[in-house]
């Protein structure tokens, strides 16, 4: 069997939910609030558990939590005690996330100003002024999409959507003027 731990606080001051599943069936094997989540108190779970099993435990696998840590170590020393895959990748995209947010960050700055755009076309053609602000609507919606963050890249997203904007906006400076020729 393999354990997972986690604990759940739904706000800062109140009983945190901790969880103990098996990963291999996804059975919760105990689910009890605790004030603390000092180690001896996730030790205390994690005798319950292993005191009621009838097969061994070959793994636990958390998010890391130092007090998770110490508490498999007191209860559990032979078990091999792993990081989820979740929080490890987590951890590992960390850098790379924040090179991206600075990235998205900066290319949102050229990009600034689509009200005035907007507001300078209004005594134009009418199917001008729609074509602008479709094209302003789309850079719109491509900087306010953020993904799923840590899972997709929202920097490099809106440099592909702004590149596939500009990309149609020189298609369409070319369809222009080949028909005032």
């Amino acid at each position: 069997m393999i354990l997972a731990i986690d604990g759940m606080q739904p706000e800062i001051g109140h009983e945190v939910l901790w969880v103990i599943r098996d990963c291999l069936s996804g059975e919760i094997l105990l689910a009890k609030t605790l004030l603390s989540s000092r180690n001896e108190d996730l030790v205390a779970l994690l005798l319950e558990v292993a005191n009621t099993l009838d097969v061994p435990i070959d793994g636990v696998v958390s998010d890391g939590q130092q007090s998770i840590r110490k508490a498999v170590r007191v209860a559990l020393p032979s078990i091999a005690h792993g990081l989820c895959h979740y929080h490890y990748l987590k951890e590992a995209i960390k850098p790379i996330y924040e090179a991206d947010r600075h990235a998205k960050k900066e290319l949102k700055k050229k990009v600034r100003g689509l009200r005035d755009i907007e507001r300078s076309v209004t005594n134009e053609d009418k199917d001008l002024v729609t074509i602008i602000e479709d094209y302003c609507s789309a850079v719109r919606s491509s900087i306010t999409n953020d993904g799923h963050p840590s899972l997709e890249a929202s920097g490099l997203k809106l440099q592909e959507n702004l590149t596939l904007i500009e990309q149609s906006l020189e298609r369409m400076e070319k369809k222009v003027l080949y028909h005032h020729l």
